[in-house]
């Protein structure tokens, strides 16, 4: 019988030196499969190919066009440090070098002329280590996903209650929860004032859908009630926000929690406003908790623009204007700005025209059924199948581009690069990928020192809401001045704030 030999795991070796990468490659060839990079350019033309495959980068230092601490950058930049480890290798030893290359992230520094005792050991060491934690993380994050997952249940399941009781549909939960997540994310780009994180967004988001818990204990002739209530009935309906902060707080195993913290602070105070006119304890300005002052305008919203048995639905845009005018209550100024910044894209991911059959219980958990059904297919998400993916993506955008005047390019902010498709290449007789392009003598032939800092200014003024920019300008295409168009999409990465990384677009001549 014919034993299936293991798969060996693939090292990329990236040096300008033949000699360097020989020795290296007689060191490791029996037990890894090697890859070969001359320089930084081709290592991470390899890596945007081939990432998933590769268990570990070899990298020198001091190369030409683009040296390793420039490959370290760009790794950075696109994430990829944090899915395959790096061993720098340099003759250089100094303090300077070698802290350098750690606080990009390296996981080894080898000093030349190499020991092969030393190289293997290390080699090894890294491979199995990054192998161990990558299973940890997925263990760890299976574990997280499933109580999330039970506690996001729990929370809906509640408010659903909730909300069939006050004749509601479900989907309001998902729209406050929707709602403050837009709302948050735009105040966190305007200013640093409340000191808000990643995960406080999504544990405000989360606890939203507990805002009206306490309704639970409201009759329901007052909650489902066609005509205006009386001041008594009103005075009754005004004690949910107690009751239900009184049931939060009676959670006594889990009061500690961050997540009960929010949803308390959310079903107490959803109701106040800026001037103090709100309840339950009139509350003003800043002493209102930002959770709850986010949970009020997305609840004042959707309540306008849902129907309800006492009312029609208001317009996405009369329900801007009744909220901006001050007709529902004073909120925060800040969030009202932040409010008509994203009011486009609250009408498209919320919007004033509701979608009953999604809303329907049975359309919902046909929507689960399918989520699950697709969890079960873990085999969908493999490696293999997730590089097939990417590969055939890869052919089609290539296909396209090769059947296409247009010229497509992608911009990268640090470093900064620019690499251009074939078409671009031919017509304009530049290299595939060049780095600093600002300052690159033939690229400011081409478009001029005025137009590369107009377009700068154009790529950085943008906002992850308006990403996209057109414009026209006259280029030097083979010699004459040419009108050519511009579109492009800026790229942004989310860890804790938005960050500009680059564009993708195409110039149309």
């Amino acid at each position: 019988m014919n034993e299936t030999k293991p798969v060996k795991q693939k090292i990329l070796i990236v040096d300008d030196s033949e000699i360097n990468r020989s020795i290296l490659i007689n060191i490791l060839e029996n037990e890894y499969e090697i890859i070969e990079a001359e320089n930084g350019i081709e290592a991470v033309d390899i890596l945007k190919k081939s990432l998933e495959t590769i268990s570990l980068v070899l990298l020198d230092i001091v190369m030409p066009e683009m040296d390793g601490f420039e490959v370290l950058s760009l790794m950075n930049n696109y994430g990829w440090i944090k899915e395959v480890p790096v061993i720098m290798i340099s003759a250089e030893n100094t303090n300077e070098f070698v802290e350098r290359a750690y606080n990009f992230g390296v996981t080894d520094y080898i000093n030349r002329p190499f020991d092969s005792f030393i190289v293997k050991r290390r080699v090894v060491n890294t491979v199995v280590l990054h192998a161990k934690q990558k299973k940890l993380i997925e263990l760890v994050a299976e574990q997280i996903y499933e109580k999330e997952k039970n506690n996001n249940l729990m929370i809906d399941i509640l408010s659903h209650i909730v909300e069939f009781r006050n004749g509601e549909s479900g989907a309001h939960v998902l729209h406050i929860h929707s709602m403050s997540e837009i709302l948050l994310k735009k105040l966190i780009q305007k200013t640093d004032k409340y000191n808000l994180t990643a995960d406080d967004i999504s544990l405000i988001s989360v606890a939203s859908s507990l805002h009206d818990i306490g309704k639970i204990s409201i009759p329901e002739s007052i909650l489902n009630k066609p005509g205006k209530l009386t001041k008594e009935e009103f005075e009754i309906m005004k004690t949910h926000s107690m009751v239900g902060a009184s049931m939060i707080e009676e959670v006594i195993f889990y009061k500690g929690e961050p997540l009960v913290k929010m949803a308390y602070e959310i079903c107490r105070w959803h109701h106040e406003r800026w001037d103090g006119r709100g309840y339950p304890d009139g509350l003003k300005g800043e002493e209102i908790p930002i959770s709850a002052q986010i949970v009020s305008i997305a609840d004042v919203y959707d309540a306008l623009t849902s129907e309800r048995v006492y009312k029609k639905a208001f317009t996405h845009e009369t329900a801007m204007e009744m909220i901006l005018n001050g007709e529902c209550g004073s909120f925060n100024p800040l969030l009202l700005e932040c409010l008509k910044e994203v009011a486009d894209v609250i009408k498209m991911e919320i919007g004033a025209v509701k979608k009953p059959e999604i809303e329907t219980p049975k359309s919902q958990m046909e929507m689960f059924n399918i989520a699950e059904h697709m969890l079960d297919k873990k085999d969908l998400f493999s490696n293999e199948n997730r590089l097939k993916i990417i590969e055939y993506e890869r052919d089609k955008n290539d296909f396209f581009a090769s059947i296409s005047d247009d010229i497509q390019f992608e911009i990268v902010s640090d470093p900064s690069m620019l690499t251009l498709s074939k078409r671009g290449v031919e017509k304009f007789g530049l290299n595939k990928l060049i780095m600093n392009p600002e300052k690159n003598e033939k690229i400011i032939e081409i478009l001029g020192v005025e137009n590369i800092s107009e377009i700068k200014r154009m790529l950085y003024s943008t906002t992850v809401e308006e990403p996209i920019i057109r414009f026209e300008i006259n280029i030097m295409f083979c010699g004459e001045p040419k009108k050519v168009r511009f579109v492009c999409k800026t790229l942004w990465t989310f860890d804790e704030f938005p960050k500009y990384t680059g564009a993708i677009g195409k110039v149309i001549i």
